[in-house]
């Protein structure tokens, strides 16, 4: 009896380490209504936030990364159909840049919302040029509040149809902003790109 205890104390510590080190599984689904294209891992503690966001304006693509690489790919839907860079406050544009994930919080409206850091430095630096320049006006203010946010739950259809309807945030189905506020922590970075 005393010589089992060993052994099954070594495949009990074995059987752990099997599965700890296993390879996560990945599991890709598509949703041909929204053409919504995500890879879930099965991972759940991580010691440093692994993932960042790349928006495509022209693409009207919201695309996560981890540490492995791609994770989800979201449609999504902007302010103005003018899709160039944000100049200043009321012309609905959606800004382009680096910025990062500063507050997540539900908003009484559209539900689930992750609030990014614009304006920034590089914000700031853009708008001072181009005020400098004349491309805007001198009393234009550069505004702030963007955020990846959700539709109204009745008013998904606006991204199947890319209806821009945001006064400068980027827009996904309330469905899928509450699939992506689920896992993105404060502090992810974000580009968005023209």
């Amino acid at each position: 009896m005393n010589n089992r205890k060993p052994f099954l104390f070594s495949a009990i510590i074995i059987s752990f380490l099997f599965i700890s080190f296993t390879p996560h599984k990945r599991i890709e689904s598509r949703n041909n209504t929204s053409a919504i294209s995500i890879k879930k891992t099965t991972r759940k503690n991580y010691i440093e936030n692994p993932y960042y966001i790349i928006i495509s304006k022209k693409d009207y693509e919201l695309k996560v990364y981890d540490d492995q690489g791609w994770y989800a790919t979201y449609p999504c839907v902007f302010g103005s159909n003018d899709l160039r860079d944000k100049y200043m406050e009321g012309d609905k544009r959606t800004p382009d840049g680096k910025f990062k994930v500063v507050l997540k919080k539900i908003h009484p409206q559209w539900g689930y919302e992750l609030l990014l850091d614009y304006p920034n430095e590089q914000s700031i630096e853009k708008f001072k040029e181009r005020k400098a320049e004349g491309i805007i006006p001198r009393n234009a203010k550069i505004g702030g509040g963007i955020a990846i946010h959700a539709t109204r739950p009745q008013e998904e259809w606006t991204v199947d149809y890319y209806q821009n309807w945001t006064d400068g945030c980027v827009s996904l189905k309330y469905t899928e902003a509450k699939d992506l506020y689920s896992y993105i922590p404060v502090g992810t970075p974000v580009t968005i790109n023209e």
